[in-house]
């Protein structure tokens, strides 16, 4: 019989599954991000204080896009994989305004291009580069082109939010390689609820 929590989270498992390891390894990490996203003003207001509220509601706007990710690719593989690090690289650079480039999102950028290099097979090699070169080439394009920020943290609290986010960059690089590494490992359809 299973458990509560296995019934659960069936649908769940149902919703990111996919015979392609790689696809179902992407899907995971895009819906792992999108449960994550409504969290992060939390995360950022305890650690810079309130004061960017209600601004930081708007970093909200990315959770239908990264949770669309297994639907998209469930009718077009090679179109989720690369849409999962062009969401990411699009929102990154969101936050980057958002919250104003001394917090540091654009280190999430580093972390768009190892999933773009970790999408692909070496036979999509033109695609993997044209998707890991793009968060690259936008953030080198809006490098000093950002606009002000809705709300200008002190000097103090940005510092705060760029330890969180250098902190985020290397746990989200690190397990993005773990699901990766599994998915390339195990034959047959990856990541199922065990």
């Amino acid at each position: 019989m299973k458990s509560l929590y296995d019934r659960l989270t069936a649908p769940l498992w149902r919703y990111i599954a996919n015979d392609d390891p790689l696809v179902a390894a992407s899907n995971f990490l895009a819906v792992v991000i999108a449960w994550n996203t409504p969290l992060y003003p939390v995360y950022a207001g305890w650690v810079a204080g309130w004061a960017g509220m209600p601004w930081l509601l708007l970093t909200w706007l990315s959770f239908p896009f990264f949770a669309a990710v297994p639907a998209v690719s469930r009718r077009a593989p090679m179109a989720g994989r690369v849409m999962f690090p062009v969401v990411g690289t699009i929102n990154t650079l969101f936050w980057t305004w958002l919250l104003g480039v001394a917090a540091g999102e654009q280190l999430f950028l580093l972390s768009c291009i190892m999933i773009a290099a970790l999408s692909f097979r070496p036979r999509e090699r033109l695609v993997m580069l044209a998707t890991a070169i793009f968060p690259m080439l936008a953030y080198w394009l809006l490098a000093d082109r950002f606009p002000p920020p809705p709300h200008l943290y002190e000097a103090s609290e940005a510092a705060g939010l760029l330890s969180m986010n250098a902190a985020s960059v290397g746990i989200l690089t690190i397990f993005s390689a773990i699901i990766f590494a599994r998915a390339l490992s195990e034959p047959g359809p990856a990541l199922q609820s065990r």
